[in-house]
């Protein structure tokens, strides 16, 4: 049987669940505020933690909805959410295991779709995209928090060369015009976009996928030889640590 991309993904993100969970970059941050503050108070009953990693969107989610599925591609990544949910006493988690572009769920199933540091990894985003607005409600919304490309074109292309030689499952970081570009053909109207600078310590970055060292020299030495204008873009510092452009998209669905 061929490999697909969502195997050669999860192979790779099983060893790593743990590091996912304890991220101190995935447990924080004011995208991830902006989810919590937007199922907070409004009586939703179900929503969908689309491609969930360590499971930090289900546990800001949780206490305020009645029920959250943390979806991911990963099974490791599933147990370790199980696990902390557990701990947390957050019982009304629970995980299906799904690639985005074919998600097992009835339309219209989730009052919100949440998704954060997911699609720059799915083989086909919009197919991704329109699965999500399949099984929102009307009335529903959605929100995606990514790393976003620059629109420079030079910019973009040292970010994913970094971002591939760091991490092999990657597929693409798409600028903010992709984005919005891509909700619209799946079927959302995007309501707001939010821009933010995410500082990335580069050990830490690093060491979460595992990084051989034979690429991480290679990413040294590429930031090291950048153009001017790319280490300004990026605010690349002595030690390689580094600012990421990031963007919460908020989305409803476009009526049928």
């Amino acid at each position: 049987m061929t490999e697909t991309h969502q195997d050669f993904t999860a192979e790779r993100y099983g060893p790593r669940a743990a590091e996912y969970v304890a991220s101190a970059v995935h447990a924080d941050g004011a995208d991830l505020d902006q989810i919590e503050r937007s199922v907070a108070g409004r009586g939703l009953e179900t929503v969908l933690d689309l491609g969930c990693g360590g499971g930090h969107v289900s546990y800001r989610a949780a206490p305020h909805v009645g029920q959250v599925t943390a979806c991911d591609i990963t099974p490791d990544m599933l147990d370790a959410v199980a696990r902390t949910a557990a701990t947390r006493g957050l019982a009304n988690i629970v995980t299906r295991q799904a690639a985005a572009e074919s998600l097992p769920f009835a339309d219209a199933r989730f009052d919100a779709v949440l998704c954060r540091f997911s699609t720059h990894h799915w083989r086909d985003m919009e197919s991704g995209l329109r699965q999500a607005r399949r099984v929102l409600k009307p009335g529903g919304f959605a929100i995606f928090a990514d790393v976003v490309a620059p629109a420079d074109p030079l910019c973009d292309s040292w970010l994913q060369t970094l971002e591939l030689l760091r991490d092999i499952t990657h597929v693409r970081d798409y600028a903010i015009a992709e984005w919005v570009a891509a909700c619209g053909r799946a079927g959302f109207a995007v309501q707001a976009v939010t821009p933010r600078r995410l500082r990335m310590d580069f050990a830490d970055w690093v060491a979460r996928t595992r990084a051989p060292q034979a690429r991480i020299t290679a990413i040294r030495a590429l930031q090291q030889d950048a153009p001017e204008s790319v280490r300004r873009h990026f605010a690349i510092e002595a030690d390689g640590s580094f600012l990421l452009d990031t963007a919460s998209f908020v989305l409803a669905p476009h009526a049928a």
